[in-house]
């Protein structure tokens, strides 16, 4: 078996803009049975995966079992659901999300309405999520059909005590079809994008650094992310901006005291860039609705200053507002309509992304009686990502 990789399909939905992706962005794969991996075939597709980021291999069938080894095949030493197994914490906002399969618990059910029977699980009811939910403002309910919203731009990962997935694999078993969405950005610029029901979305975090300017290039090269302790709890009561990309600031927060336990040996500091294992590229990769604060590194000494450096001495960067400000200055250019792909997603699609090279997020709003179901895995990494080497800060500092 040989893989074939095929550009992904043209954005055909009537006012869609055209797309301007990273050349390398995305593919189509055939020619691979994803079931019966040899290792020069695996060797073939982990390639192709780190170059493009996102691979969908149409018209799959894989068991829950057969899912979770070939999401384990990207970092063989790792056993645990991204976000643990161990039993969820209620105040999470992950916590309505998921339904575990019983006798593969690393592979998670999602999708939207009433299962009856699926891989052992009975009488589920599943819950899309919904931007009403979890944004400062919302949609109104006359629009809810038609409109819809990025939900929230994320990483698959934990952020606080494991590491983050290398690889989500995200299996369509079941996709509502026949209409379509516009997707509002409802922040004053007045983007929009029209979008197939219940895409998934997906940003390329290459492009996200490679089109900055040199100053914040250099500003991105020299920074790390300190996250919230427990994240997903610590932003339980919080809401995001209009389009799921990072929290408005109100003091919503839950106070350290009043999360879970938690220590600080646990908690992810994370460099802004992550090097791919690859190609040696750097991605973006901020999770901007779990972050905390930003330890930002001098100019290294002899390296030009220009004018229009931004913190040219380096700084540690506590005033929560200001993280955010700083990480959408870097963050909403690459979220623009003709930078997003958004799946169009069919039956027996398998679709794996380097969930530590892309940002993604959940879209749309489903009527209860529009039945989709999927199956997610993704597996807590060996170690933390790499960040940039000496080499890279003195290139783009």
């Amino acid at each position: 078996m040989s893989i074939t990789l095929s550009p992904l399909p043209a954005q055909n939905l009537p006012g869609a803009p055209a797309r301007d992706l990273d050349p390398d962005f995305g593919r189509i794969a055939s020619g691979v049975d994803l079931s019966q991996l040899t290792p020069e075939t695996f060797a073939a597709v982990r390639e192709a995966l780190y170059k493009h980021s996102v691979l969908v291999f149409p018209k799959t069938k894989l068991s829950p079992e057969k899912q979770y080894e070939l999401t384990q095949l990207f970092d063989p030493s790792s056993t645990s659901y991204g976000h643990g197994n161990k039993g969820r914490q209620e105040k999470s906002i992950l916590h309505p999300d998921l339904k575990t399969i019983p006798r593969q618990p690393q592979v998670q059910v999602i999708g939207n309405g009433f299962v009856k029977e699926h891989e052992g699980l009975k009488d589920i009811q599943l819950k899309h999520p919904h931007h009403a939910t979890f944004h400062k403002t919302k949609i109104s309910d006359e629009d809810d059909h038609d409109y819809t919203r990025f939900y929230r731009w994320h990483i698959d990962s934990a952020l606080y005590d494991l590491s983050t997935p290398r690889v989500t694999s995200l299996y369509a078993i079941n996709v509502p079809k026949g209409r379509t969405q516009t997707l509002r950005y409802d922040d004053g610029s007045g983007d929009e994008l029209q979008v197939p029901l219940g895409t998934t979305a997906f940003v390329s975090g290459i492009a996200l650094f490679e089109n900055l300017p040199p100053a914040q290039k250099s500003l991105a090269v020299r920074s790390k992310v300190r996250y919230a302790p427990h994240p997903y709890v610590w932003m339980s009561k919080a809401k995001s901006n209009s389009l799921g990309l990072g929290l408005v600031s109100e003091d919503a927060e839950l106070p350290l005291d009043q999360l879970p336990a938690w220590s600080e040996e646990k908690v992810k500091v994370l460099p802004m860039l992550w090097k791919n294992d690859v190609t040696g590229k750097l991605h973006l990769q901020v999770h901007p609705s779990a972050i905390q604060e930003l330890l930002i590194s001098p100019i290294p000494s002899g390296s030009p200053r220009p004018e229009d450096a931004l913190y040219p001495d380096g700084a540690h960067v506590t005033d929560l507002k200001q993280v955010r400000e700083i990480v959408y200055g870097l963050q909403r250019p690459g979220f623009a309509p003709p930078k997003v792909y958004a799946h169009d997603w069919a039956e027996g699609d398998m679709c794996l992304f380097h969930n530590q090279g892309v940002i993604h997020s959940v879209v749309g709003a489903f009527a209860p009686d529009e039945v989709r179901i999927f199956r997610q895995c993704n597996l807590a990494a060996s170690s933390d990502p790499v960040g940039p080497s000496e080499e890279d800060v003195k290139r783009w500092a």
